[in-house]
């Protein structure tokens, strides 16, 4: 699942860390003044820096425990990102925080279901015609997935407990509760009682003798080392850490920037989504140029299971004990979308075997999501 040697550390890993850090620390001491242009603009590289550098590091720990682990450690860490920009969001007061939640996980089971999936299904598909993974896995996350979307964002919009598109407070601590006990759930199927059903079943088939060598480069990687991994395992929870401050800096600055250039509220959720899911987009896109279609499969809908099933926890309890409203129902255009997209995916994955089709209906769908974001 990672494009890059895990055999030593590389120094950008470690440098973009520590150079935010060193930014950060200058930010708080008040050197470098917080709201000019220049160092928000320093802060975004470091932030988009330091989101790759804890992939990398989550990667190197996945790399160590192998599959299907290392899609949670990489479904994890991405959503501990995910949270920390919606809960400074929630946190900043600014216009529309109630709602950034809910367009943050709604924009990323739009993108890795709809986008990501369906690059890799038109790349993969067009350099192996055909490729394949397990049914199992796929239908098994599916059902969890519709579950918990339908559940977290469909229902509120007809409860009559709580206000608009909202819960009440006892129904959203029920809601988060039972959500996270289901995604344990996933979690320990995947990881204990059905492992095998989320593993490679022809490893033989995995690499195209053919590829280039550029783009095979990575698959055939030695598991990391036991001091490259103690390593990861030190800066990977620094590099969160400076990924959450760094997002509590900027999220004023992104709601402004959206509002004065006229966009909808929503498409705050479409950036956070698309930042922190772009690591684990462009690996899921290289397992698939690879022919390890399985990888791909655990990387995408992990990815989205770890969204609702970690984030809506995580924010009703934020929003039960700091009393902030939090608005989860869809407006009905993102409705018919997310069935859409439920309802093709099932037949996408339905069958474990996949053509570039199947993927230009996925990219058609994320095309029309873009859409709407930007013009309701």
């Amino acid at each position: 699942m990672s494009h890059a040697s895990h055999g030593s550390i590389p120094r950008w890993s470690w440098l973009v860390p520590a150079a935010a850090a060193l930014v950060l620390a200058l930010i708080m001491t008040d050197v470098l003044p917080e709201d000019s242009g220049a160092v928000l603009g320093l802060v975004t590289l470091l932030l988009g820096g330091a989101v790759f550098a804890s992939v990398h590091h989550a990667e190197v720990l996945a790399a160590r425990v192998g599959e299907p682990f290392g899609s949670i450690i990489l479904a994890v860490c991405v959503t501990v990102i995910e949270v920390a920009l919606i809960v400074s969001i929630m946190l900043s007061g600014a216009e529309g925080n109630e709602e950034v939640a809910r367009d943050t996980v709604f924009s990323a089971i739009m993108i890795v279901l709809n986008g990501v999936i369906g690059l890799c299904l038109v790349l993969g598909g067009r350099r192996h015609h055909e490729q394949s993974f397990q049914l199992n896995a796929a239908s098994a996350s599916l059902a969890v997935l519709g579950t918990l979307a339908t559940v977290s964002f469909v229902l509120p919009n007809f409860v009559l407990a709580g206000g608009q598109g909202q819960f009440s407070i006892l129904q959203l601590l029920v809601i988060g509760v039972v959500s996270l006990g289901l995604y344990a759930t996933f979690v320990f199927v995947q990881t204990v009682s059905h492992r095998d059903y989320f593993m490679e079943v022809e490893r033989g088939a995995l690499v195209d003798p053919e590829a280039e060598p550029e783009l095979l480069h990575g698959v055939a990687d030695e598991v990391p080392s036991r001091a490259v991994t103690l390593v990861s395992v030190v800066l990977l929870p620094a590099a969160l850490l400076i990924v959450i401050l760094l997002a509590k800096i900027l999220s004023h600055p992104l709601d402004t920037a959206v509002a004065h250039a006229g966009l909808p509220q929503a498409v705050v959720g479409v950036v956070i989504a698309a930042i922190v899911l772009l690591p684990e987009g462009i690996a899921s896109v290289r397992a698939a140029l690879h022919n390890q279609l399985q990888n791909s499969v655990n990387l995408v809908l992990g990815s989205a299971l770890a969204s609702i099933g970690l984030t809506i926890p995580v924010v009703a309890a934020v929003s039960v004990t700091m009393g902030k409203p939090l608005v989860l129902g869809l407006v009905a255009e993102d409705i018919v979308l997310l069935v859409l997209t439920l309802f093709v995916s099932t037949l996408t994955l339905g069958t474990g075997r996949t053509t570039i089709l199947q993927g230009a209906v996925h990219l058609s769908i994320f095309a029309v999501f873009l859409l709407l974001s930007a013009i309701p």
